[in-house]
């Protein structure tokens, strides 16, 4: 699997604002951010801190209220729907919190409906490879364990050769010992492959894994601080 394109993302003043009803609730607020290429971004932050929405308009899932986004030299928020479609199937890997295997496919075959996705796919065996689930790819998702199938994701997401890894509380579904599997893979995908990645979660002992740590309040960007030497996955302290 040859390294991945590079991808610097920039968001400028960007917010949303949901409306219910006759009340505008606004999820993020005046958001400035770069993402460098190659960087490992854990986004952190409390429930209804913003950090969804961040990742949200940044993988082309929604638009913001107000502001602009860049993702390489293509503005994001000038965009057509049917442009911003193709950017999130060709340029976006995302992974989430429930792995959404098709239960009736296996391993291999759920890897597979990605890759028919765009032109210039990884084989789906060699994807399954680079996150070690090579001996897996004939077992279907049931007999396999929590940690095994949101890596079985993770492969499908790389299987389209996506500039920007999108990861959405990839660990929240599973035990400590499956989660530092998950995210060990994921720093291995960051510094082998230099995929960039930007991960959310709620949990702030994933701080110390990222090269850079952005933290939401209230719908607002705290804080971007930088560690020098990221912990090993296995280190973490939960």
């Amino acid at each position: 699997m040859t390294q991945t394109r590079r991808a610097p993302v920039r968001v400028e003043k960007a917010s949303r604002v949901f409306q219910m009803g006759d009340v505008e609730v606004p999820a993020l607020i005046d958001a400035d951010l770069d993402v460098g290429a190659g960087d490992f971004v854990v986004v952190l932050g409390p429930s209804g801190s913003g950090k969804s929405t961040l990742l949200n308009l940044i993988g082309g899932l929604d638009r913001p209220t107000s502001g602009r986004l860049w993702f390489r030299d293509q503005e994001l928020t000038t965009l057509s729907d049917d442009a911003l479609t193709r950017y999130r199937r060709e340029a976006i890997g995302f992974v989430f919190q429930f792995y959404n295997l098709v239960p009736t496919l296996t391993a291999l075959e759920n890897v597979q409906v990605a890759t028919e996705l765009v032109d210039d796919a990884v084989d789906p065996a060699e994807a399954l490879a680079v996150v070690g689930l090579a001996d897996r790819a004939s077992h279907f998702p049931a007999q396999l364990s929590g940690g095994e199938q949101q890596r079985v994701s993770i492969a499908r997401a790389l299987a389209k050769r996506p500039d920007l890894l999108l990861a959405d509380e990839p660990t929240g579904a599973l035990d400590i010992d499956m989660a530092r599997n998950v995210l060990g893979t994921l720093q291995r995908l960051n510094r082998e492959k230099g995929l960039t990645i930007m991960l959310i979660t709620h949990n702030p002992a994933l701080a110390s894994i990222a090269n850079r740590i952005v933290r939401l309040v209230s719908g607002r960007i705290a804080e971007v601080t930088r560690n020098a030497m990221p912990a090993p996955a296995s280190e973490i302290a939960w």
